[in-house]
C-alpha cells in the first residue's frame, strides 16, 4: 500500500513539483540579479539530479533503466551540450551589446510574463527545426544521433550533437535578441527547458493530467522515438503542444509503446561519443563518394 501511494504521489506531483520549483528559483535569482553562473546552473543540474532519482522510485519501463552502452556517450552529450548552453546565455549580453535591437520587447510586462513570451519564440523555432530536420537529410544526420537509442531516460534530453542544438535554438534566441528581449530573460528560460527536457525523456511513470495537450512531456513525446517511422511523425514540441496542434502534428493519445520499440531502423550512429561526433560528416563523405 506505501508503495502504491508513493508510486501515485510520484505520478502526479513530480513535474509541477520539480518543475515550479525550478522556476521558482529562476524567477527569484533573475529578479535578485545574481550571477548566472554558477546560480542558475546549480538550478538545472539540481532538477536534472530530481528526474535522475525519481526514474529510480517509479521507472516507465524497468528494462530503460539498465545502462545499454549508452551512460557513458550521454554523460558526455549532457555535459557539452549544457556547458554550450549555458556557456551561450552567459555570452549573450556581448552580441546585443554589438548589435543593438529594434527595442520592440514589451519590457514593462513582469518578468515571469517575459520569461514565458521568451519561451514561445523560442520554442516556435524550436518547433520548426526539428520538423524540417526529420525531412532534410543532411539535418537529419545530425538529428538521428537523438534518436538513435532504444531506451529513453533523463539523459536523452540533450543528447545531441552540439551543432544541431545550436541549429534548432538559434533562430528563437536570434529573434528573441532582435526584438530587445532581456538577455536574463532568455537565459532563465534556457535554464528551465533544461529541466524540462530531463522530463521530456524521462523513464518516468508521471503524468500532467489534461495538461498534456498543451505540454510536451513524456506521455506525448515518448511516441515520437517510435521506431516505425510512419507513425511517429507527431508531438515534435519541445515545451509546449501549441504549435503542434496548430500544424496538425499534434497526437494527445498515441498508442503505449513498449520498451523495445523505440530506436531508429537502420541504426548505424556509433555507441561511443567520439563516433557520433563525426557520424554527420562521414555520412556526408560516403555520399559524395557513391555519388563520384
Amino acid at each position: 500500500m506505501e508503495v502504491s501511494m508513493g508510486r501515485t504521489i510520484i505520478r502526479w506531483a513530480a513535474y509541477p513539483l520539480v518543475v515550479g520549483i525550478s522556476a521558482a528559483a529562476i524567477i527569484a535569482i533573475t529578479r535578485a540579479g545574481l550571477p548566472y553562473w554558477p546560480w542558475m546552473v546549480a538550478v538545472s543540474l539540481a532538477g536534472i539530479a530530481a528526474v535522475a532519482g525519481l526514474e529510480r522510485l517509479a521507472p516507465h519501463h524497468v528494462a530503460w533503466a539498465a545502462d545499454q552502452g549508452d551512460l557513458k556517450a550521454d554523460l558526455a552529450h549532457n555535459a557539452v551540450n549544457l556547458s554550450v548552453l549555458h556557456g551561450s546565455a552567459a555570452t549573450l549580453g556581448l552580441v546585443v551589446a554589438v548589435t543593438g535591437s529594434a527595442g520592440l520587447w514589451p519590457l514593462a510586462l513582469p518578468l515571469a510574463v517575459q520569461i514565458l513570451l521568451v519561451g514561445l519564440v523560442i520554442d516556435f523555432g524550436l518547433y520548426t527545426v526539428h520538423r524540417i530536420s526529420h525531412r532534410v537529410p543532411w539535418l537529419w544526420r545530425f538529428h538521428a544521433i537523438h534518436h538513435a537509442p532504444r531506451r529513453l531516460y533523463w539523459l536523452n534530453g540533450e543528447r545531441r550533437h552540439p551543432l544541431h542544438a545550436l541549429i534548432m535554438a538559434g533562430p528563437g534566441i536570434s529573434l528573441c535578441l532582435g526584438l530587445g528581449a532581456p538577455v536574463a530573460a532568455i537565459a532563465a528560460w534556457l535554464a528551465l527547458t533544461a529541466v524540462h527536457l530531463a522530463f521530456q525523456h524521462a523513464n518516468l511513470d508521471y503524468t500532467v493530467g489534461p495538461l498534456r495537450r498543451w505540454l510536451g512531456t513524456a506521455e506525448v513525446h515518448r511516441f515520437h522515438h517510435k521506431r516505425d517511422y510512419t507513425q511517429a511523425e507527431v508531438n515534435f514540441g519541445e515545451v509546449f503542444m501549441i504549435w503542434d496542434r496548430l500544424f496538425g502534428t499534434f497526437e494527445e493519445r498515441p498508442a503505449p509503446l513498449g520498451a523495445d520499440e523505440v530506436g531508429i531502423s537502420p541504426d548505424d550512429v556509433p555507441a561511443g561519443y567520439g563516433g557520433q561526433m563525426a557520424y554527420p560528416f562521414r555520412r556526408r563523405l560516403a555520399s559524395a563518394r557513391q555519388a563520384s
